[in-house]
């Protein structure tokens, strides 16, 4: 069955990822991470988009954004980020031409099932990829925004989820903690990824119900697992 066509929700996150052009390197030096999460922290607010979570990898982005009443300024948020980095780079290296793939892709997240587990994938990424041991250790990933609730960090949105993990902000700090330590299971894994890649939902077999009956559109529907959130509290 084909892809079915980008599906952008209002009101609801996506997980979205943009890779550089043939998966070339975008982020070559701490300046270049900076500049992106200026751009992204202006621009959010300008284009009406929560971002719940990000990490800039080497040659790629992840991000957790919400979309307001207007599910166009997903869109013209993702094109604005390429834009003023590859105008950057371009200037930078005395070149022209295009630093990102011309699609990135998206997957519309359920919010009580997925939403901190894809939190979770997204800020766990280095640690995949073994760039450092710890989450606590990557600079240019949101978890030390979420886990310190620091002044500097009060451009991150908090997403409902992550406030119903507690009353303070240190219990959710410590809870959330928990939730990335903890065991992530295979299948919780291939939800995600495949989701993404094939621009599906990120949900279980509700959610693509729900949202059938919010968009009329006939989803295609593939077996979901619910990934395991710690009951400790």
């Amino acid at each position: 069955m084909p892809r079915m066509g980008r599906l952008v929700l209002p009101n609801y996150p996506h997980h979205v990822v943009q890779r550089g052009h043939n998966r070339q390197v975008v982020f070559a030096a701490d300046e270049d991470y900076q500049r992106y999460l200026a751009d992204l922290r202006e621009l959010k607010d300008a284009f009406g988009v929560k971002v719940y979570a990000y990490c800039l990898m080497t040659n790629h982005v992840h991000l957790l954004l919400a979309p307001g009443e207007s599910v166009a300024g997903l869109g013209q948020l993702m094109k604005a980020l390429a834009a003023r980095a590859t105008r950057y780079r371009n200037r930078l290296e005395g070149r022209s031409g295009t630093l990102w793939e011309s699609r990135y892709k998206s997957s519309v997240v359920q919010t009580d099932a997925y939403l901190l587990a894809c939190a979770r994938y997204i800020e766990l990424n280095p640690v995949r990829a073994r760039m450092v041991a710890d989450p606590s250790d990557y600079r240019w990933s949101s978890y030390l925004n979420r886990i310190e609730a620091d002044e500097a960090a009060e451009w991150l949105d908090t997403d409902p989820c992550f406030q119903g993990l507690g009353n303070t902000s240190q219990q959710r700090s410590e809870r959330y903690q928990a939730f990335v330590r903890g065991a992530v299971s295979q299948a919780e894994l291939s939800v995600i990824r495949e989701a993404l890649q094939r621009g599906q939902l990120t949900g279980n077999s509700r959610f693509i119900d729900e949202v059938e009956r919010i968009t009329g559109l006939r989803i295609e529907q593939r077996g979901r697992g619910r990934p395991r959130v710690s009951s400790e509290k």
